[in-house]
């Protein structure tokens, strides 16, 4: 078997990416295989809490996904495929590029059905209590997501995919070789 790997299932809310990511993890073709969910972190601060999207959230989103990063690390380093779900723009993939620059199989998938479907997504599910979303706040994030300049090849449109089928898709580019962040 080949060395494990990391996969970043990115986007905005809305997008599919937790859903993804476990059937990704329990579908791996890893005897060992993880899903990391990035919102749970959010849920471990107890103090000091802003909201991500927030003025002076930046220091609190970076600590976050660095301490994701690292528990991705520590994973792949054991063995486990890593399925990681979060919304991780290009703005955050440092973390990343240094753990693929030591050797690790690093991959960054960024799932990105159009605005409607996004929104209408987040509206008809339960918001977590760290994450009050509303429409406005994901149409925000949706537009961070519209042009990702280098990484605009890692996109997935779902508009039009079940989440088997993104899955699928997903998991069939993954094992030819797409996606790598370097």
């Amino acid at each position: 078997m080949t060395q494990a790997r990391i996969s970043i299932i990115s986007g905005s809310p809305g997008t599919g990416k937790t859903t993804v990511a476990r059937i990704l993890a329990e579908n791996s073709i890893y005897e060992k295989a993880a899903h990391i969910e990035l919102d749970d972190f959010w849920e471990y601060i107890r103090k000091g809490y802003i909201l991500p999207w927030e003025n002076g959230s930046g220091n609190q989103n970076e600590t976050v996904i660095e301490s994701v990063a690292l528990s991705a690390e520590k994973f792949c380093q054991s063995g486990y495929e890593v399925f990681v779900a979060g919304t991780i723009g290009p703005w955050f993939i440092e973390p990343w590029l240094k753990i693929a620059q030591k050797g690790a199989d690093v991959r960054y998938i960024v799932l990105r059905p159009n605005e409607e479907t996004t929104v209408s997504r987040i509206t008809e599910r339960t918001n977590k209590d760290c994450f009050p979303l509303n429409a406005d706040v994901v149409k925000d994030i949706w537009h961070s997501f519209a042009d990702l300049g280098i990484y605009e090849p890692n996109v997935i449109d779902t508009t039009s995919q079940t989440i088997e089928e993104s899955a699928a898709l997903i998991e069939k580019m993954i094992n030819e070789n797409s996606f790598r962040i370097v």
